[in-house]
């Protein structure tokens, strides 16, 4: 690729590891649903029921989602990313962590 060019999503490493992270076991499309309690179920299962995770299961399940948060940046749809943070809370919660 040409110097100065952008990458496509598909090419970066961030793009691969939310697609095929080892560390947790993600449902397909969890970051993109409308429901923040949802996202952090789910999220609390892939977590909780993981063998690779090196972190306790709270701190997993955080990690990948702030990561999305992170790595998606300016790209992220306003709403979206409103729904996500709220599923930081969602998940603070089902582990009272409050």
């Amino acid at each position: 690729m040409a110097k100065g060019s952008k990458t496509p999503a598909s090419e970066k490493w961030s793009a691969k590891v939310t697609q095929e992270s080892y560390a947790l076991d993600l449902e397909k499309g969890v970051f993109t649903w409308r429901n923040p309690r949802k996202i952090a179920l789910s999220l609390k299962k892939s977590a909780d029921t993981s063998k690779h995770r090196k972190s306790p299961p709270f701190r997993s399940a955080m990690s990948m989602l702030v990561f999305y948060i992170n790595r998606a940046g300016k790209n992220l749809d306003k709403d979206q990313k409103r729904i996500l943070e709220e599923a930081k809370d969602e998940l603070r919660k089902l582990y009272c962590k409050v």
